[in-house]
């Protein structure tokens, strides 16, 4: 399975190392190993990351080197390979800082492993790269980060208003800060509440990253799968969206998957919350009108569709780890413009009936 073009990342790890990270599947932990690629080699540690993905053969992985996290995604579940990284031009188009991603082929101790999706951290880089200071930074890792008091599993209340997230920049006021965040949000609907919410919550970013998740039919989105991080200068939550597999038409176990899957009034406590104040509807439906008329389009996307998966063709035809066939590969442009077609008449019709 020879490169036809794609950027080659080759992972050196010793049989001894390999068989630790493999032990547990589950385990987060990481092992040494050496990473070469853009022509430089460096001392490295690697670990699996995902959810289900762990068990499958083709597996997804975290790697650090000296002040620098990527992520190679295997995207076993997506027969395209670009969902999540059109998902992020998207979100990058529509004014939502999303991590940056390319294609690549991985080697491993010399063999081919596959073609991946490389996708940048979202960490200190990420944001010293976008000039953008972030005091506080929180990853939304189940569905507990649904911005309600009630644990997802137990249906009971939560024990701590933190459950759902996982700390990566900040200390105990970074915890404590989310918390009394998530309570004010579950007070019931007021002008204090909307004068505290526009305080504490950059809501214009907000209702972007929103309609994103809501034009791309993200069900996994909206309870987990992001990331929250204080605004230096204005002490407001942003939110950063992560792992959007399952859009464009199948879910993120890549079924083809209903285009009315999400509602255009989106889900959780806190989007809710917001749309309870007409203002804030008019702004959300405002900017949805205007992303449907000029941005998320067959015209403005299939072109982009086209060109990524024309980059990763011949890699994907000679890459033997695929779950897919080639051919479903080779569909994959037309599933996603007929889910557009109609992805854009749901959210017409449902804007049409939303009367206040």
């Amino acid at each position: 399975m020879a490169g036809k073009g794609l950027p080659v990342r080759s992972i050196e790890i010793d049989p001894g190392a390999s068989h630790e990270l493999l032990r547990d599947v589950w385990s987060d932990r990481y092992v040494p190993a050496r990473l070469v690629g853009d022509g430089a080699a460096a001392e490295a540690r690697i670990r699996i990351r995902g959810g289900h993905t762990r068990n499958y053969l083709k597996k997804s992985y975290e790697i650090q080197t000296e002040g620098r996290t990527l992520h190679w995604n295997a995207e076993f579940d997506d027969p395209s390979l670009i969902r999540n990284a059109l998902s992020f031009r998207f979100f990058n188009e529509i004014g939502v800082p999303a991590p940056r991603t390319r294609h690549v082929q991985l080697h491993w101790n010399g063999k081919p492993h596959g073609v991946y999706v490389e996708i940048e951290a979202v960490d200190g880089r990420f944001f010293r790269r976008r000039r953008i200071g972030a005091s506080s930074l929180v990853y939304a890792v189940n569905d507990n980060a649904d911005f309600t008091l009630i644990d997802h599993e137990t249906k009971r209340r939560k024990r701590s208003l933190f459950a759902g997230y996982q700390l990566v920049k900040g200390g105990d006021g970074t915890k404590k800060r989310l918390a009394a965040f998530i309570a004010n949000v579950n007070r019931p609907s007021s002008s204090t509440l909307r004068a505290y919410l526009g305080k504490r919550l950059d809501v214009d970013l907000y209702l972007r990253w929103l309609a994103g998740a809501v034009l791309t039919n993200n069900y996994d989105g909206f309870d987990q799968n992001y990331a929250l991080y204080e605004h230096r200068a204005t002490s407001k939550y942003r939110i950063i969206p992560w792992d959007y597999e399952g859009t464009w038409g199948r879910n993120c176990f890549g079924r083809l998957c209903p285009s009315d899957l999400v509602s255009v009034r989106g889900m959780n406590k806190l989007t809710g919350k917001l749309l309870a104040y007409r203002s804030v509807r008019v702004r959300y439906r405002r900017l949805l009108k205007r992303l449907l008329n000029e941005t998320f389009t067959a015209r403005v996307i299939e072109p982009i569709v086209k060109d990524m998966m024309a980059s990763i063709q011949a890699d994907v035809r000679d890459d033997f780890t695929r779950k897919w066939p080639y051919e479903t590969f080779l569909g994959e442009a037309d599933v996603i413009s007929r889910f557009i077609k109609e992805r854009r008449d749901v959210l017409f019709a449902q804007l049409a009936e939303w009367k206040d």
